[in-house]
C-alpha cells in the first residue's frame, strides 16, 4: 500500500512537470509553477480515499479517477497560452507518458517485490522518458502550439484510445499484481503507443511544411503578380509622360499665341489640361515599404474600380520588424473583406478607415468600414467567420496565425453601425 501510494504521488508530479515543460505558458513562470504545485495537491490528496480509506470499493476507485483526470486536464488547458486542441492533446499525452513510468515501476515491483528498487526503478523510468521528450520533441511541441491554422481535435483520440486500455489492462478493474501474465501484452501497447507518438509527429510535421510552402507560394504569387501590375502602370505612365514631353513644343506655341491674342482664359484651360496629365499618370506611394506598398498600390486599384473611397493613414518603414510579405499579406485580407463589405452601397457610405503604423516598436492596424448584414463571429477566436462555407475564410486564419506568431492581440467589434479590426503588437 505505501508503494502505490508513493507511486500515485511520483506520477503526480511528474504528469505536472511533463505540462510545464512542453505546454507554452500563458502567465509567468512562476505563476504557472504554482498553479501545478496547487493542481498537485488537490489531486493527489484524494488518493488516499481510493487507496487508503475505501481500499475495496471499485465506485470510489473510479468516481477518484474521474475527478483527478479531469483536473489533470483543466489544468494544461488553464496554463496553455493558447486553450485549444493542441493543449488538450499535450496534456492527454503526458498522462499516457506518466502512465508508461507507472508501468514500468510496476512490472519491477511484481518481479522484484523489493519496495526501495521498485520506488528507485519507478523515479528512473519517469526521469529516463521525460528527458528522452524533452530533448526529442519539447521543441517541436512548442512550436506546433503557434499554428492557428489546424486543429487536432481527432488527435485526442489518440491519447485517449491509449490511455483507456492501458487502465483496462494494469490498473481497473483488475491490476498487473492480479493478472501478471498480461505484463508481455502491456510492454507491447507501450511499444505500439511509443511507435504511434513518431508516426503522428512525423505526419503533423510533414503536414505543417506542406501548409507553410503552400503560404509561402500564395503569398509569393500574389506578390509577383502586384509587382506586374505595378510595372504596367509605371510602363504606362512613362509612356504617357514621354507623349505630353514631346507635345510640350506644340503647347508652347499655342500659349504664345495666345498670349499675343491675351487669350488668358484658353491658357488656364491648357495649362489645366497639362497638370491633369501630369497628376494622372503620377505613381502614388503609400509607404517607404516596398513590398506593403506593392500590395497597397494594387489594393487601392481595386478599390478605384469599385468606387470605394479609401481614407488613410499609413506609416511603413523601409527597415521593420516583420515579414514584409507577411504584413503586406495581412494586409491585403483586411483590405479586401472591407472593401467587398461596402462594394455595393450607395456612393456615400462606399468608405474604408485604414491605419497602418508598422515602427520600431509596435505594429497597428485599425481598419473599420459600415455594414448592413449580421456578422458571424468564430466561437473559439471571436473573430468573423465566412458565410461561405467551411472552405473560404483562410484570410482571416492567416491573419490571427500572423498576429499569433508576432505576439501580438487581435480584435474586432461593432459600434455605431461601424465593424472595427484592430491588431496590435509590442515589439
Amino acid at each position: 500500500m505505501y508503494y502505490k501510494n508513493i507511486s500515485y504521488t511520483i506520477s503526480h508530479i511528474f504528469v505536472m512537470l511533463f505540462m510545464y515543460l512542453f505546454i507554452a505558458h500563458r502567465y509567468s513562470k512562476a505563476k504557472t509553477a504554482a498553479i501545478c504545485t496547487g493542481s498537485f495537491l488537490a489531486i493527489t490528496i484524494p488518493t488516499v480515499l481510493k487507496l487508503n480509506i475505501f481500499p475495496d470499493s471499485k465506485l470510489c476507485y473510479a468516481l477518484v479517477t474521474v475527478y483527478q483526470i479531469v483536473l489533470t486536464q483543466l489544468t494544461g488547458l488553464f496554463i496553455a497560452k493558447w486553450r485549444d486542441s493542441k493543449a488538450l492533446f499535450l496534456g492527454l499525452s503526458a498522462s499516457n507518458y506518466v502512465l508508461a513510468g507507472s508501468i514500468m515501476a510496476a512490472i519491477l515491483h511484481i518481479w522484484t517485490g523489493n519496495l526501495y528498487l521498485c520506488i528507485i526503478g519507478c523515479i528512473a523510468a519517469h526521469v529516463i522518458i521525460l528527458s528522452v521528450l524533452y530533448v526529442k520533441i519539447r521543441n517541436i511541441c512548442l512550436r506546433y502550439q503557434e499554428e492557428t491554422m489546424k486543429s487536432w481535435w481527432r488527435l485526442c483520440l489518440i491519447p485517449v484510445f491509449f490511455y483507456s486500455g492501458f487502465s483496462s489492462f494494469t490498473f481497473f478493474p483488475f491490476t498487473l499484481d492480479d493478472h501478471p501474465q498480461n505484463i508481455l501484452g502491456v510492454v507491447m501497447f507501450l511499444i505500439t503507443m511509443f511507435v504511434a507518438y513518431v508516426v503522428v509527429m512525423r505526419y503533423v510535421a510533414t503536414e505543417s511544411r506542406w501548409t507553410d510552402l503552400y503560404w509561402q507560394n500564395m503569398i509569393f504569387e500574389t506578390y509577383i503578380k502586384n509587382m506586374e501590375n505595378q510595372y504596367y502602370l509605371v510602363e504606362q505612365s512613362e509612356r504617357n509622360l514621354r507623349i505630353l514631353r514631346h507635345d510640350m513644343r506644340h503647347y508652347s506655341g499655342m500659349i504664345d499665341s495666345l498670349l499675343e491674342q491675351r487669350e488668358y482664359q484658353e491658357i488656364k484651360k491648357i495649362t489645366k489640361h497639362i497638370n491633369t496629365v501630369a497628376d494622372g499618370n503620377k505613381v502614388t506611394k503609400y509607404c517607404n515599404n516596398l513590398i506593403v506598398n506593392t500590395m497597397l498600390s494594387c489594393m487601392m486599384g481595386r478599390a478605384a474600380s469599385l468606387d470605394v473611397e479609401v481614407r488613410q493613414s499609413i506609416v511603413v518603414h523601409e527597415q521593420i520588424s516583420v515579414n514584409g510579405y507577411e504584413l503586406a499579406m495581412v494586409v491585403a485580407n483586411l483590405l479586401e473583406n472591407a472593401i467587398d463589405c461596402v462594394k455595393d452601397f450607395t456612393q456615400r457610405r462606399k468608405m474604408v478607415d485604414v491605419k497602418i503604423h508598422c515602427e520600431a516598436g509596435f505594429l497597428l492596424i485599425h481598419m473599420k468600414n459600415e455594414y448592413e448584414n449580421e456578422i458571424l463571429f468564430d466561437e473559439e477566436t471571436g473573430l468573423p467567420k465566412s458565410r461561405k462555407g467551411r472552405n473560404h475564410g483562410f484570410g482571416m486564419q492567416s491573419v490571427r496565425a500572423f498576429s499569433d506568431k508576432i505576439g501580438g492581440n487581435i480584435g474586432c467589434y461593432c459600434e455605431d453601425g461601424l465593424f472595427h479590426i484592430v491588431l496590435f503588437a509590442k515589439f
